[in-house]
């Protein structure tokens, strides 16, 4: 299939604006053939004329908890947190998505493409991580890649023991955890090496496998840190066990931006629509994501639904523009930047020769409460 006479923003390493091109796709692959300006040798009756209106990446939420929860339901469908105990990385977020939750549904029809599904922040160790399409009706076809591991810093994981009596009660408390269990991963993966060379092999720890990819930087750490010195926390953890890490909320960021883009981790930003309901969010402002950009971070925003819905995504990046983001740092935002800091951006977030065709066309300016995609599809299939 072709898409012609469309303004194309391919999201690739040069940015590039093809103002008046075409971009082709296999629909049995679901992969992109050819992103090209001009307009094709020939069309088809089932190729699309887009009348010149703008084609760009599928656009990608880089932190929610997408079909764990279901709204309106209560208690009964919360599947985000498990609070019995502190170290909870053996558990597999897979195993509690419902994608038949309606919000995959508005995703999609605000132009979603993708999604990081995420564990709560209730445990300083909280789970493994994962992107998947926003279309599909079974999670396991749905999955594009297990991307991290959920680490949460400050208030959420001490208030959680600290009802109960028991650690963590302190900033400290919950960081010694998280060094306990990267630690422990580290001294099972020694134990596991030695045992190739003929030692006894240590007995089996579900716990310590599931942190193994995040040691080797196969996949990323994602730390919930929302206070300065809670980042800082963050920044120095993963220093110490060689991290590939991504800051989760970022709330203080623009406060210490220097000394962020100097670490040249990336920061996902959200939610910006929400209220600061908590201590720790005493700095929030819709100016942090751009001035994050601006000092040279690589920023993704998010909506970390359902504190903020989903389909809102376009509208909290439309604020975000309105408090000083540029139009291109924004696209950037929830296109290539949200694929890099999920470590899926080899699978989506820019249009190019290979990858996914998840995309959506406008014919108005995507961050705009007025608009709604044109058409969106994933994997090459048009869904609206």
């Amino acid at each position: 299939m072709t898409i012609y006479n469309a303004k194309i923003y391919t999201m690739d390493n040069t940015r590039s604006v093809i103002e008046r091109g075409y971009i082709s796709f296999d629909r049995q692959s679901g992969l992109i053939l050819k992103v090209q300006s001009g307009t094709p040798e020939s069309v088809c009756a089932d190729d699309i004329d887009a009348n010149g209106a703008a084609v760009y990446p599928g656009f990608i939420d880089a932190h929610t908890h997408l079909g764990l929860t279901t709204n309106g339901v209560g208690i009964e469908s919360e599947d985000f947190n498990e609070e019995s105990e502190p170290d909870s990385s053996k558990l597999r977020i897979i195993d509690a998505v419902n994608p038949f939750d309606t919000s995959f549904e508005k995703a999609r029809r605000a132009g979603i493409t993708a999604a990081v599904i995420s564990p709560g922040s209730m445990n300083p160790v909280a789970g493994d991580i994962i992107a998947v399409s926003t279309a599909g009706r079974r999670i396991d076809k749905m999955l594009l890649k297990r991307v991290g591991i959920k680490f949460a810093l400050g208030e959420n994981p001490k208030m959680t023991y600290m009802n109960r009596d028991e650690a963590p009660a302190s900033r400290m408390a919950v960081a010694a955890i998280i060094r306990e269990a990267l630690a422990k991963a580290r001294r099972y993966r020694s134990d596991k090496a030695q045992a190739e060379d003929g030692a006894d092999s240590p007995e089996f720890d579900m716990g310590s496998e599931a942190l193994l990819p995040l040691l080797d930087r196969s996949i990323k750490a994602h730390f919930h840190c929302h206070r300065a010195d809670d980042i800082f926390t963050a920044l120095r953890i993963s220093r110490e066990f060689e991290l590939d890490s991504v800051l989760i909320h970022c709330t203080d960021g623009y406060l210490i931006a220097d000394e962020l883009a100097a670490e040249g981790v990336p920061a996902v930003v959200g939610p910006i629509i929400c209220d600061p309901c908590k201590p720790e969010l005493a700095n929030i402002t819709p100016a942090n994501a751009g001035l994050l950009a601006a000092a040279g971070i690589k920023t993704a925003i998010c909506t970390d639904h359902s504190e903020t819905p989903i389909e809102y995504l376009p509208l909290t990046v439309g604020i975000a523009i309105k408090h000083g983001m540029s139009f291109e740092q924004a696209l950037e935002s929830v296109t290539i930047n949200a694929a890099y800091a999920a470590g899926i951006d080899d699978i989506c977030g820019s249009l190019e020769a290979g990858k996914r065709a998840d995309l959506t066309v406008f014919s108005s300016d995507p961050f705009s409460v007025y608009s709604s995609p044109d058409m969106v599809f994933i994997n090459g299939v048009l869904l609206t």
